[in-house]
């Protein structure tokens, strides 16, 4: 398999044509044609002479991504199915509008983006847990969604969350390389401070991730301010307790000028309890975080179930009332099992049913 010319760094790009003797200008043309005209062949880049076309064609493919199918709910949240070259599928979500959780505005548009094919992690109320881990994507597989979204959509992505298939922070490398294509000039060009990384609590890759320059926004899925609740539901807890969690956020907030937000899913009578609102408000005072609360999206296969409207309610205002800046927020994209914690994929091939879960 050609290797994905959407994968090339703009470094990288300028190596190859060296070395296959093109001039250098040809580099921020390639780019152009890929990252803003966003052309879906090489021979479509029309200013290329056809000598250089063919080398491309010869080395490369263009894209790591075949779009699949694409769901749309009543509120205009869009589900994209896309094929890897191995046959796996992932999924991405475009969501309209932000309801200004990450600090941005709330006429924005969200892309929630995969890292890997399923996850090793197994959190206990995510649909992630039903299927396992496949393998990490690369990084043109990664900034691929973004551009395949801004082309099936026709709109400007100006958010990301990586909140889609997989633990981002357990593939950092390509991670970090897929971010570098996002945010380069010569490409997407979107700024760091519009992406948010969601992690369960690596606490190493927090602590590598705080020394990384760019200022990404990081979300931590919390899900239970104690060792006994987060042990339940969150088997990377038993790894890195809270405790160590705390001090890597800690670590975090002294190299970084980004808020933290703690992301934390209500399930009755697991995790709901206002004990738990009231140390989970200790928790975001010390850190200075936001709290972003999510009432549990139904999982098909899973018992759990959310808590009623009105004790949801009462859990946030616990936490408001402690002074900790607390959203509940309502879930777009839930008609087409799109919403927070549902996202599984059901692909039918030749070969029956791939089955690929994601923690979106």
């Amino acid at each position: 398999m050609l290797p994905a010319l959407t994968g090339l760094s703009p470094e990288n790009l300028a190596s190859w044509l060296k070395d296959a003797g093109e001039p250098a200008f040809r580099g921020d043309q390639i780019l152009s044609w890929i990252w803003k005209k966003k052309v879906t062949t090489i021979d479509a880049m029309s200013n290329l002479p056809a000598s250089l076309r063919g080398k491309l064609t010869e080395s490369f493919r263009l894209g790591a991504l075949e779009h699949a199918t694409t769901q749309g709910s009543a509120d205009t949240t869009r589900k994209f199915l896309f094929r890897l070259h191995d046959g796996r599928y992932v999924e991405s979500v475009l969501i309209p509008a932000n309801p200004a959780l990450y600090g941005e505005k709330s006429d924005r548009r969200t892309l929630c983006v995969s890292s890997q094919v399923g996850c090793a992690y197994g959190c206990k109320f995510c649909a992630s847990g039903l299927a396992g881990f496949t393998r990490n994507l690369d990084a043109s597989e990664i900034a691929g969604q973004v551009l395949a979204a801004e082309q099936l959509s026709g709109e400007r992505v100006d958010n990301l969350v990586f909140m889609g298939m997989g633990e981002p922070l357990a593939n950092l490398d390509n991670l970090l390389a897929g971010i570098s294509l996002i945010t380069n000039e010569k490409s997407l060009h979107l700024g760091a401070r519009h992406l948010t990384i969601s992690t369960s609590g690596l606490v190493p890759q927090i602590r590598k991730l705080a020394e990384h320059p760019q200022q990404i926004r990081l979300a931590i899925s919390l899900h239970g301010a104690t060792d006994d609740v987060r042990n339940q539901i969150m088997p990377v807890n038993k790894k890195w307790p809270v405790a160590e969690l705390f001090d890597a956020l800690d670590y975090w907030n002294s190299k970084k000028n980004q808020k933290l937000t703690l992301e934390y899913i209500l399930i009755n009578g697991v995790n709901d309890a206002l004990e738990q609102a009231a140390i989970l408000a200790r928790h975001a005072r010390k850190l200075n975080a936001k709290v972003n609360l999510i009432p549990y999206n139904t999982v098909e296969g899973l018992e759990w179930k959310r808590p009623p409207n009105v004790h949801c309610r009462a859990f946030q205002e616990v936490l408001k009332n402690a002074g900790v800046s607390a959203t509940l927020r309502l879930e777009k994209g839930h008609d087409i099992d799109a919403a927070c914690g549902q996202l599984r994929l059901k692909q039918e091939t030749e070969e029956g049913i791939i089955s690929a879960p994601s923690k979106r």
